[in-house]
């Protein structure tokens, strides 16, 4: 645990427990280093209700853990399920829902149990697809983006010696049988690596290896962005130019890409072929206005403002008037907190992009003074609030005709424009 902190003076940490032998090692262990340190756990069992039976194992794994003095609780998912793609879709389910408990109850530190073997077959499978440098770095240790940190612990433990634990000291635990169906491909990547095709712990040891390397870029990364990129509030940057062409053409695909990532509201960065079109069409003696992964990209004297496409049709979010609006995020990039007192709940009230219409309106009002800072193309794609067809505030204009309302829409992107670095770090044997 140590290379993934620091952590408080009486920790509290959550660990992911499905009820597996990798997820209960992984528990009891931090039980174990957090009592030693005046703190606690919270196992988190999220019951997908995907098979039969799935909450009487929810109920079992409790019992266990509460017979050694941890705390438990299950969080069930509710709703329609998926008929294709299952284990993506619950895999989204499962770290939303873990999330949520440990920011509703305050709890830093979230751990999971992927461990050496996972690593390598992460590695096999991002190989299998073309993955880029990044994607062969395979899981980080540490992902510290939000509350809460996300913590591997187990990355330098395999799956033998994890389940030797839970034998010494008497523990049972359930095997899923979704984990041997061969339709699934990590099913069939790990058969191969049970049968010796391949070597866990030097595959585990490339991705290490790997992963420090993008470390390395992640921080010249940040500090070229720093020097040569300027990001704003209303959700739109400028690239200098020159900067880009006297980066190391991987840097300076790497900055397309964070930026890229960042102001258009993705979970992924785009694939490398686009971000070397694009960067032929910036980085050329004639730059020319060009477009990727959502987003706008106009040379304009010197550099590049890059914000989001209005092409197409942004999404609408609803919204409840009469009451405070739990905060939800917009487009893959505002945090969205509507409160409405003194209108009415029939109109329609969503949020939207303001688009030309809605800036033809606040002109036509005469509410402007001067003409605002942000660039045409990034002021067309901000968030507004609408009640049917009428406007009713803009804040990054400093727009509203509305009294006892308030609207805020913070600038909280899925990918942030300059993360955490990837972190590596390798347990010691028999410790976490």
């Amino acid at each position: 645990m140590a290379p993934l902190g620091p952590f408080e003076a009486s920790p509290a940490l959550a660990v992911a427990v499905s009820g597996g032998a990798d997820s209960l090692a992984l528990c009891l262990s931090a039980q174990e280093w957090a009592v030693a340190r005046g703190g606690a756990v919270t196992a988190l069992t999220v019951d997908h209700g995907l098979r039969a039976g799935s909450a009487d194992e929810a109920a079992r794994v409790g019992d266990w853990l509460r017979a050694r003095g941890i705390e438990h609780r299950v969080l069930p998912w509710r709703g329609e399920k998926p008929l294709r793609g299952v284990q993506a879709k619950a895999r989204e389910a499962r770290y939303g829902l873990l999330r949520d408990w440990c920011r509703g109850h305050a709890v830093l530190h979230l751990l999971v149990a992927h461990h050496e073997d996972d690593q390598a077959e992460t590695l096999l499978m991002r190989a299998g697809r073309a993955s880029g440098f990044d994607g062969l770095a395979g899981m980080a240790a540490l992902t510290d983006t939000d509350t809460p940190r996300l913590l591997r612990p187990l990355l330098g433990l395999g799956r033998a010696r994890l389940r030797a634990t839970l034998r010494l000291r008497g523990q049972a635990w359930i095997e899923d049988p979704s984990n041997r169906d061969p339709r699934f491909a990590r099913v069939r990547v790990r058969a191969a690596l049970e049968g010796g095709a391949w070597d866990t712990g030097e595959l585990a040891g490339i991705a290490a290896r790997i992963g420090a390397i993008r470390a390395f870029d992640e921080a010249l990364t940040n500090e070229w962005l720093a020097r040569y990129a300027v990001l704003h509030p209303a959700g739109y940057a400028w690239l200098d130019l020159e900067g880009l062409r006297r980066a190391p053409r991987g840097l300076a695909l790497r900055m397309l890409s964070r930026t890229v990532t960042c102001i258009g509201g993705r979970a992924y960065p785009p694939r490398r072929r686009g971000l070397a079109r694009i960067y032929g069409t910036l980085a050329g003696e004639a730059p020319r206005r060009t477009t990727l992964g959502g987003c706008l990209l106009t040379p304009r004297g010197g550099r590049v403002l890059v914000c989001r496409e209005a092409r197409g049709t942004l999404p609408a979010l609803a919204v409840r008037p009469g009451r405070p609006s739990p905060t939800a995020l917009w487009d893959g990039r505002f945090a969205i907190d509507v409160a409405m007192v003194d209108e009415g709940s029939r109109c329609g009230m969503h949020v939207q992009a303001l688009g030309r219409r809605g800036w033809d309106l606040i002109v036509a009002k005469g509410h402007l003074t001067r003409k605002p800072a942000i660039p045409g193309p990034a002021r067309f794609v901000l968030p507004a609030l609408w009640c049917g067809d009428r406007l009713l505030a803009a804040p990054h204009i400093g727009y509203q005709t509305v009294d006892g309302a308030k609207f805020l829409a913070s600038f909280q992107p899925l990918q942030p424009f300059v993360p955490p670095y990837f972190t590596v770090a390798r347990a010691r044997v028999g410790t976490i």
